[in-house]
């Protein structure tokens, strides 16, 4: 229901900064949905919109889902995101609007931590660190928490897909098991590489063509066009690209068990989760299964624990995912559902 601001995906935020700055060009949002738990962490994208409207409920979908990722990986923090907006498709984010963004996390006071996300890096988050003590992902010392999340976020998302291959398909293990993977950047190369070790069957897709083809040389994997392969029949897809793909279409044509993977925010709306349901998919939630990436920064941010205890905590993404299953077979409600009432009810709402 949209409600008196116009955005849809307004969830009651704490609050939704808008930021410029006319010497560096930036422009920028940062949407808090909620510090309950601790201070609201979630990374900056840099991307290009059609319009800030967009970028705006990007930024609101993608904080309210930073709050339930982090809820149910048991971390102390809240949920925010960044959004900065690219003036054309291809753009590359400058110093000096780093340094502007920078400037805008500092002017909240420690209720947003950022963090890498699409179309950043880690070179960008030291910039960012010039001007904010408020930024995790930076560089750090072998065996401590913290650095790249990719990485991180990538073995989250193999340990839930095994799970998910397991409940969906009855799978001990995952050789010969067909899995089709949108999108083979940080998160979903990563995944590739986990599973051609354990002998999956890959298709591989990217909107970058040069990147899926060369992946799959090196791994043995098909390739297939990006708007195709949701449709392709496997035995697991798993979206590891950007969000809204799961939609009343890409859902009537998959032919697939078990849909697993990276991508924010996959469903276009709640109704979807209803859908995958109904068509008898087992559905990992998108904001569980990829919480390896916020584990590994919150925990360097927070200054607790190390590399092993960042990989203790991924390795119960599983048991999380367990939960979830469970409860939708005991109570017949869609299992995105269930996971948005296990987190909203850690979060005190």
């Amino acid at each position: 229901m949209t409600t008196g601001w116009g955005f849809a995906d307004f969830d009651d935020h704490e609050g939704v900064h808008l930021f410029t700055d006319p010497a560096s060009g930036l422009r920028a949002v940062i949407a808090i949905h909620s510090t309950k738990l601790g201070p609201a962490a979630g990374g900056v994208r840099f991307w290009h919109y059609a319009d800030s409207d967009r970028a705006i409920t990007d930024a609101l979908r993608l904080s309210r889902g930073m709050s339930f990722k982090n809820a149910m990986a048991d971390l102390p923090m809240g949920g925010g995101k960044g959004v900065v907006l690219a003036a054309k498709p291809g753009d590359v984010i400058t110093p000096a609007q780093l340094e502007a963004f920078g400037r805008a996390v500092e002017s909240l006071g420690g209720r947003y931590v950022t963090a890498e996300d699409v179309g950043m890096s880690e070179d960008s988050m030291k910039t960012i660190a010039t001007v904010t003590k408020h930024v995790s992902g930076l560089p750090v010392a072998a065996g401590s928490a913290g650095g790249d999340p990719g990485p991180s976020t990538a073995m989250g998302v193999y340990l839930g897909v095994k799970a998910a291959a397991q409940r969906g398909l009855g799978a001990t293990d995952m050789k010969g098991v067909h899995v089709a993977i949108q999108g083979v950047g940080s998160v979903g190369g990563g995944l590739a590489r986990l599973l051609a070790k354990d002998g999956a069957r890959l298709t591989l897709a990217d909107v970058n063509a040069d990147r899926a083809k060369a992946l799959a040389e090196e791994l043995g994997a098909a390739t297939v066009a990006a708007d195709a392969v949701l449709a392709i029949e496997a035995d697991v897809v798993s979206p590891n690209a950007l969000g809204a793909v799961l939609t009343p279409d890409s859902i009537a044509a998959l032919r697939t068990k078990v849909v697993a993977g990276g991508a924010n925010n996959q469903l276009e709306t709640k109704a979807e989760g209803a859908a995958l349901q109904e068509r008898g998919i087992l559905y990992a939630p998108d904001y569980v299964i990829n919480a390896g990436g916020i584990i590994n920064v919150g925990l360097e941010y927070l200054g607790r624990g190390d590399r092993a205890e960042v990989e203790a905590r991924i390795a119960r993404i599983p048991d999380r995912l367990v939960q979830v299953w469970d409860e939708s077979d005991r109570t017949g409600a869609p299992a995105s559902d269930v996971a948005d009432s296990i987190a909203l009810r850690l979060i005190g709402r």
